[in-house]
């Protein structure tokens, strides 16, 4: 796959170490020439026949909702879960992340099938680990110190792999157990820091002051963000077709009879 290079650009304050729901991190891919224009809303017609109907990201994080709002997807209940994500680091990543992302958005999904606020018709859950080159899963870090830490390590050893897992989630009309549709995918994009990047630009950058420091990426950028958006467009039609074939094949049983 070809490389895409980008030039350093300012980014806003990193987000703090302390995120809650309630108070999400300014995002930074908003400014600079990293990043694309924003993108009109896909006119699609199974995008259409949700709109207005309730849709969950089973997600805190903002770049998140931003990056669904490029593909029109912008009246959503945002409803973390609140599992913890004790799955084995000694699982592959691919595993990790995939079983991380599912377990966020079965909870979240079974949590919110009877509730007041009505049946969700579609449930987004992602999750992303950064993977060192000796294939280890790094911790998020929980502090500016580990922050700083990590950055260094992914720094010095040049290049290091980005493993984004999406799954989504659709009740079924049909009464066909289990009573949803879920489709998953898991990305993975190779990440290259410069290698002139010195302690105090890194420094620099953890406090919001300096220039990003990706030099080049194999893969889509919106994967490092956090929810490639290609798969998972196609991940919702997926589901939403599943429902759709399925009432078919029924229409078509009831007037066999």
């Amino acid at each position: 796959m070809a490389d895409v290079k980008y030039t350093p650009a300012p980014l806003d304050s990193p987000p703090s170490y302390e995120t809650t729901a309630s108070n999400p991190p300014k995002s930074p891919i908003t400014k600079g020439p990293l990043h694309r224009a924003a993108l009109l809303p896909l006119d699609l017609p199974l995008l259409s026949s949700i709109q207005g109907r309730r849709i969950i990201l089973a997600s805190a994080s903002p770049r998140r909702r931003q990056l669904l709002a490029q593909i029109g997807i912008s009246n959503l209940s945002v409803i973390p879960s609140t599992v913890p994500e004790a799955f084995s680091k000694t699982l592959s990543p691919f595993e990790y992340v995939l079983q991380t992302a599912t377990q966020k958005a079965m909870t979240v999904y079974s949590s919110q099938i009877d509730s007041p606020d009505g049946e969700p018709a579609l449930v987004i859950a992602a999750d992303t680990v950064v993977v060192s080159p000796r294939g280890q899963i790094l911790e998020k870090p929980r502090s500016e110190a580990d922050h700083i830490a990590m950055l260094k390590g992914l720094r010095d050893s040049i290049s290091h792999k980005v493993y984004t897992a999406v799954v989504v989630m659709a009740p079924l009309s049909s009464a066909r157990d289990p009573g949803y549709a879920l489709e998953s995918t898991v990305e993975e994009t190779t990440v290259k820091f410069g290698r002139d990047i010195s302690d105090e630009l890194i420094l620099s950058y953890i406090q919001g002051i300096g220039a990003v420091l990706v030099e080049r990426i194999e893969g889509s950028f919106d994967n490092v963000v956090g929810l490639p958006l290609r798969p998972t467009l196609a991940l919702i039609e997926k589901v939403l077709r599943d429902d759709e074939d399925l009432v078919d094949e029924f229409a078509e049983a009831e007037d066999e009879e």
